[in-house]
């Protein structure tokens, strides 16, 4: 499947989870994640799904009225739900990779955490420029994304917790070099992709709610 392809599909099953109007949020988590893990768990494929998702959520919102702002609430919640657990997935990727230090460069493990850092912006971001022209959408959006900022966001503290995980690796701050072609091959972010697809699945198989 094409990435624009993709990103029809991931929209076009956001807007119907929306529509439906019953168990959203399971919905919309569940799709978002199967989403993210299509491709490397890099930060353009997490802002190209949460794009997708954001596009989806207002398309699909668009077609409510008196319960809109619950709707876009239990959708939004998702999506931040589901970028926190991949935030997870990509510090438990940081720290395997910190373990192999003789693999992975300083300037890669840096770029990586800080693109952990900037997923909370990158969420509420994501949901500010997928609105459309519809004031009454805007609104709720931007109630919803005021109040997220002052309140925090669930991405936004898995991602203190990971950053403060990985402050006390043993190898963190050291200069590392490039030593061996793996780490040309598996890249820190097909080690989260894969640690995310087993965390996707293991909620799946004990029944949990996702």
């Amino acid at each position: 499947m094409t990435e624009i392809n993709q990103h029809q599909d991931v929209k076009d099953k956001i807007r119907e989870a929306v529509e439906s109007g019953f168990d959203i949020h399971d919905k919309v988590k569940t799709i978002t994640l199967k989403a993210l893990t299509v491709s490397e768990l890099d930060i353009e494929n997490i802002k190209n799904v949460a794009e997708s998702v954001s596009q989806g959520i207002n398309e699909g919102i668009s077609t409510q009225s008196n319960d809109a702002k619950v709707i876009f609430t239990h959708a939004a919640s998702a999506l931040d739900d589901a970028l926190a657990v991949a935030a997870e997935a990509s510090k438990l990727a940081i720290e395997e990779a910190s373990s192999k230090v003789s693999e992975y460069s300083h300037h890669e493990l840096n770029r990586a955490t800080q693109d952990l850092h900037d997923l909370e912006g990158l969420f509420l971001d994501t949901l500010e420029k997928a609105l459309n022209s519809n004031q009454v959408i805007a609104d709720i959006v931007g109630d919803f994304v005021s109040h997220a900022r002052h309140s925090g966001t669930a991405v936004g503290q898995q991602t203190l917790t990971a950053l403060e995980a990985l402050k006390k690796l043993p190898h963190w701050g050291k200069e590392t070099v490039v030593s061996s072609t793996v780490a040309a091959t598996i890249t820190l972010a097909q080690i989260g992709s894969g640690i995310l697809m087993g965390i996707t699945e293991s909620l799946q198989s004990s029944g949990s709610k996702i």
